[in-house]
């Protein structure tokens, strides 16, 4: 058992790092080639969904090889999802809908340094609703990481008509900023969110019923996004879109499915690390890997990195490192403790 949680930690780790570095980058590619979107590019986020029936099915021919082995009688369950489960699922799916397009807005008119470093803003959120919604428990290292990576967010409001996109007015590059501040505070209340659902849940939380609320809420986010674009006349459009677009018509459906393998990989990490651990991790590692981001950004899109910028970054590594160290000295400080309790008493005798 120990070794299949430690599987599923490595692995989630692995997707969300992937996701939350790759996700960003072709988005902003997408927008930079050419792409204008935005509902499309919310709709990308979550349009990887139907690779999940993989592992779905896969889970299920073993409940059913599992069920024969035992000699059980009838058939295994296709789905393992309760109805308040289910319509839990799908709560979640209209929020991270929403939050796909106030995400995808604010990179259409943010860098992707930009964009990654207001999202570290995130962690901040998630920390406050974590204390309200689950109790979380706070160490000063905690508090410490929180303020500063908050601090650092904060330090962009400080310099922004020196950052804006070419052909981007100053009106646009502010309604960006907004977007990707509000996309952050709903995220960050979305997994403290999803923590709370697996705690209150009437059934047993397994990864395969993450996976299940996964593929639901992408779903939903789909269909939220899909009347989005609908409404703004998407599909008239991506033909001709996609012959206009920098690297040509196969280049774009190419960056378009990218884009929906990576996201998909970041939501399903975010979560299975909320079931691994918790919903604070899950925004510290999401935060954590800003840095890679940051020179992804730069060494790709040749963008600028000016002083604002730097600081952001140093009081974010600065909070990063302040967490872990936290971690680590709470971690010793409870092996001692328990080895302590366990030594055996010496017997007391009297001269």
């Amino acid at each position: 058992m120990m070794k299949m949680k430690t599987a599923l930690v490595i692995i989630n780790c692995t997707i969300l790092g992937l996701g939350n570095c790759l996700g960003p980058l072709l988005t902003r590619l997408y927008f930079k080639n050419g792409g204008k979107r935005i509902w499309l590019s919310s709709f990308i986020q979550t349009a990887g969904c139907p690779l999940l029936v993989f592992p779905l099915l896969f889970s299920y021919l073993r409940r059913r090889r599992s069920r024969k082995a035992e000699q059980e009688e009838g058939k295994a369950p296709l789905y393992l999802i309760k109805t308040p489960l289910f319509i839990a699922s799908i709560f979640l799916g209209l929020l991270t809908g929403f939050d796909n397009y106030l995400y995808a807005y604010g990179l259409a008119y943010l860098p992707v340094s930009t964009a990654s470093l207001i999202i570290s803003s995130q962690l901040a959120f998630t920390a406050l609703f974590a204390y309200f919604m689950v109790k979380q428990k706070f160490t000063p290292f905690t508090i410490n990481a929180v303020v500063l990576i908050t601090l650092g967010a904060g330090v962009l409001a400080l310099h922004t008509e020196g950052d804006q996109l070419a052909k981007e007015t100053h009106k646009e590059y502010v309604v960006g900023f907004l977007m990707t501040i509000a996309a952050a505070l709903l995220y960050a209340f979305v997994l403290p969110l999803v923590e709370l659902i697996y705690k209150k849940a009437r059934q047993e939380i397994t990864y395969t019923v993450v996976l299940e609320i996964q593929m639901i809420l992408s779903m939903v986010a789909n269909v939220f996004c899909l009347v989005g674009m609908f409404a703004d006349g998407d599909f008239k459009v991506m033909a001709r879109e996609a012959r206009s677009f920098k690297g040509g018509t196969s280049f774009y459906y190419v960056v378009l499915v990218l884009t929906a393998v990576t996201w998909q990989a970041f939501f399903l990490g975010a979560i299975g690390m909320i079931f691994c651990a918790s919903s604070l991790v899950s925004g510290i590692l999401i935060s954590a890997l800003l840095p890679l981001t940051e020179v992804l950004a730069v060494l790709f899109f040749q963008e600028k990195f000016q002083a604002e910028k730097g600081l952001s970054l140093f009081l974010a590594l600065w909070g990063f490192l302040s967490y872990f160290y936290g971690q680590f000295k709470s971690e010793k400080k409870t092996q001692t403790e328990t080895q302590e309790t366990q030594l055996p008493q010496l017997p007391v005798t009297t001269a």
